[in-house]
């Protein structure tokens, strides 16, 4: 009897360990080899699933597409440490100035690029919080819509593609997918690709884009004085809004098609795009004469820490899911999922809203690489299709790290808001947001086709 909770008292540990603030990577690793020796002593779990564990690590530190991370990192922090986004923002307000709400709409525009590059939540929303949060107040934008707008934004890094959070679940949706086919009998599995997510993670992300516009739009329009009209010292000439546009817009512009569209025609795979873009990251900050040694330094070692931090949790996740197949764990939860009432539907559901809750504690990388290798081929081989369900993980995760009271992205806002900014603002700016991303959510539940009609046409 003991033998058959053990995955579930193994999985428990792991989130109070992780809530207790122990190192992730560090903690998968240690609780799962602990409780592969109690497996050993009770007589139940199999030693071979140890043995596959160098092979596993193997595979990750070999993996093509996992080369895109580092690159991608690099493109998006040489973006910010070069002053680029600064600029940007500047730039674009300029340019928005006679529009209604035109502060809030150069932010989100400004953030959905930084957040797109960059790909973490934590970064975009600091980055954007020090820059833009301090502009907004002074404008006479209320705390709540600021800070609303500025948490929302950074969490955009989710789904924009090309972002990180998206490589890393394309790669493990690819994987659930080929298992469930293998695990029905299939041996010529059907393959999904990153760039099969990326190409479906565009209308999605777009939707959102323009349902956060409309809202800072509609509240200029009906509620002045939460957002009021930008404060011009001098009349702006359409050759200065021109130049503006040119300057902050275009280049960025240009990096991002650049990158993703090489990746959406084929004719580069994520990896050599993910050079192409850190490459053009540092022309972009050359040609702005804001690449020096300095720059290059600190680009280098931020880069070289996520990296680090991404591959170490890739290991510890490699070691937490053996040991717990070995513990029958996969298994149970097969079985749980099959049984229940409603079938497909109530199973996704229990999935999303298990996605959901741990968003409060861990990060999308932990959930990616420990959650949906395990609930991904259940789900796939009850018929969903992969590139829907990868988006719709991804946009849950988005949800999850800003809902109050435990959204990631609150409290890296929080850390850089000023006094005067109550926690209660912060809290009360993002639900409307909130709200937005669950509708999107409810919306590619009722057409799925939003997610995979732009794969199946690019294929």
């Amino acid at each position: 009897m003991l033998f058959e909770i053990l995955p579930i008292i193994f999985f428990l540990i792991i989130c109070l360990m992780l809530m207790a603030g122990y190192p992730v990577a560090l903690t998968l690793a240690g609780v799962s080899l602990l409780f592969a020796g109690f497996g050993t002593m009770l007589g139940g779990f199999d030693g071979a699933y140890l043995s596959l564990i160098p092979n596993r690590i193997y595979g990750i530190l070999v993996n093509q597409n996992l080369f895109a991370v580092p690159l991608f990192v690099f493109m998006g922090v040489m973006l910010e440490k070069s002053r680029i986004a600064e600029d940007l923002l500047k730039n674009m307000a300029i340019a928005m100035a006679s529009l209604p709400g035109g502060l809030g709409i150069s932010v989100i525009i400004v953030g959905m690029l930084l957040a797109a590059s960059t790909g973490i939540v934590g970064a975009t929303v600091v980055t954007m919080g020090i820059l833009s949060l301090p502009t907004m107040l002074k404008s006479g934008y209320s705390a709540p819509l600021a800070t609303g707008t500025l948490c929302a934004t950074g969490t955009l890094g989710q789904i924009i593609p090309p972002s990180i959070c998206l490589v890393l679940l394309g790669e493990v949706i690819s994987n659930a997918y080929q298992q469930s086919q293998l695990n029905a009998g299939v041996f010529a599995p059907d393959f999904v690709s990153i760039s099969d997510l990326f190409a479906g993670a565009l209308i999605p992300g777009l939707l959102l884009v323009g349902a956060y516009i409309t809202y800072v739009v509609v509240i200029a329009i009906f509620k002045p004085d939460a957002a009021p009209p930008a404060r011009v010292e001098a009349k702006v000439s359409g050759r200065e809004l021109f130049i503006a546009l040119l300057r902050g817009l275009l280049p960025p512009i240009v990096l991002m098609v650049a990158v993703l569209g090489s990746i959406l025609f084929g004719l580069a795979t994520p990896t050599e795009a993910a050079s192409i873009g850190a490459v053009g990251a540092m022309l972009l900050a050359a040609g702005r004469g804001q690449l020096n040694r300095q720059v290059v330094h600190d680009v280098a070692i931020e880069t070289t820490r996520v990296t680090s931090m991404v591959y170490l949790i890739l290991v510890g996740a490699a070691i937490f899911s053996s040991v717990f197949r070995g513990l029958g764990g996969d298994l149970l939860i097969e079985e749980w999922l099959t049984a229940m009432p409603g079938g497909v539907i109530t199973a996704t559901l229990i999935v999303m809203l298990l996605i959901f809750l741990l968003g409060f504690i861990l990060d999308f990388i932990e959930i990616t690489f420990m959650i949906v290798p395990l609930v991904g081929p259940v789900l796939l081989a009850m018929g969903l299709d992969p590139v829907w369900l990868g988006i719709m993980i991804a946009i849950n995760l988005q949800t999850s790290f800003l809902t109050p009271p435990f959204g990631f992205s609150l409290f890296y806002l929080r850390s850089v808001a000023p006094a005067s900014v109550a926690t209660s603002d912060i809290y009360r700016g993002v639900v409307p947001f909130v709200l937005m991303q669950i509708g999107v959510m409810l919306l590619l539940a009722w057409q799925p086709q939003l997610a995979t009609w732009l794969p199946q046409l690019l294929r």
